[in-house]
């Protein structure tokens, strides 16, 4: 492992030579200094690691002193070095590995209402509360694009931005079916009923990441639905944009003037059409993670929510919250955390920086 830490180190040192270099060429020392600061922590770790190890292997030798209370004092070092150089090395390992370049984006989440009706509806609504709490424990902002209300507090579709550095790298986890448990307020017999919302999430790309030419789009205008009176558009400011190689449609009708609505609608669109190449390039190079965090395996049920138990279950990773109001209420980090840790072990043992015994 410290073989492939040597060649970061090396170019680390020719990075801080290459910046002293620069003079006043201010865009070219920005563009090294960025390098250099994302393998900084790299080669620090190293450094690191290398000091332990050369102290557990001073302390390694003097075991076979024949003073007792020098080999004594040297059991002692060793007991503790070696669980130091063993999570040092795992830091290490977690550094070396290749970073998802997305994981510092903004992301677009959708969330549809699946099977279920007007509880599905309900609860996607709830699910657009939860992840709104989430973001305002992190300090993001969130943002409306686009929403089909169901007229009873409910969402058949809402479509949001969530903006923060890391959102990518937290909310990726979220994609899948959300499955509810529980009796709805209009079931009269107090029957449990189960229903499905479906959560896409979507880094957010740039207009150069995702050519969409003209001749590739269909644009329609139409006014704006609202709730009568003041609120009803006179003109026509909504817009739904098809993709016509893939047939994906975009409608958004929230913004004041059709080219704010348009632009959103691109956003989203580039979003979907960078999201579908990036899982066709991934299914060819790994085939065998299909089912794993993250690979768009959205048909599988990837947590249940049951309020008669108060119990939220995380399907992909068998764990188990009985605090349900609070993980409504964005009280989500446990889950995430231990996604977060099972998809980085599966990286590692995919990325071989697991040796072997």
């Amino acid at each position: 492992m410290l073989d492939k830490v040597a060649g970061i180190e090396n170019r680390y040192e020719e990075l801080s030579r290459l910046l002293a270099e620069t003079g006043e060429d201010y865009q070219r020392a920005t563009e090294l200094a960025k390098e250099r600061a994302e393998i900084e922590q790299v080669v620090a770790k190293a450094q690191e690691y290398r000091q332990v190890l050369k102290r557990l292997e001073e302390a390694e030798t003097l075991l076979e002193e024949p003073d007792e209370e020098l080999r004594q004092l040297a059991q002692t070092d060793v007991e503790e070095l070696r669980p130091q150089a063993e999570k040092l090395e795992g830091d290490l390992r977690t550094l070396l590995l290749p970073k998802d370049p997305r994981d510092d984006r903004n992301v677009i989440v959708e969330i549809r209402a699946g099977t279920g009706g007007d509880e599905a509806g309900l609860f996607a609504a709830d699910l657009f509360r939860l992840f709104s709490r989430y973001a305002e424990r992190k300090n993001w902002k969130v943002e409306v694009l686009s929403q089909n209300e169901t007229g009873i507090g409910g969402f058949k579709e809402i479509i949001f931005m969530v903006k923060g550095k890391g959102a990518f790298s937290r909310l990726k986890f979220e994609s899948g079916v959300h499955r509810v448990q529980r009796v709805p307020t209009t079931e009269a017999q107090g029957r449990i009923h189960t229903s499905t919302v479906t959560v896409a999430v979507l880094a957010e790309v740039e207009d150069v990441e995702v050519d969409v030419p003209e001749s590739d789009i269909k644009m329609d205008v139409y006014r704006s639905a609202g709730a009568g009176g003041q609120n009803v558009q006179k003109n026509s400011t909504a817009v739904r944009i098809t993709h016509i190689p893939t047939g994906i449609v975009v409608a958004c009708q929230d913004e004041r003037s059709q080219l704010q609505n348009r632009l959103r609608a691109m956003s989203i669109l580039r979003a979907r059409l960078y999201e579908i190449e990036l899982q066709k390039r991934q299914e060819e190079r790994e085939e065998a993670r299909r089912s794993q965090v993250g690979t768009g395996e959205r048909a599988e049920k990837i947590r249940t929510y049951n309020f008669p138990q108060n119990r939220v279950t995380d399907h992909r990773i068998n764990m188990s919250s009985y605090n349900l109001s609070g993980v409504l209420d964005g009280d989500l980090d446990d889950f995430i955390d231990e996604l977060a840790l099972r998809d980085e072990s599966e990286r590692l043992a995919m990325a071989g920086v697991v040796e072997e015994e």
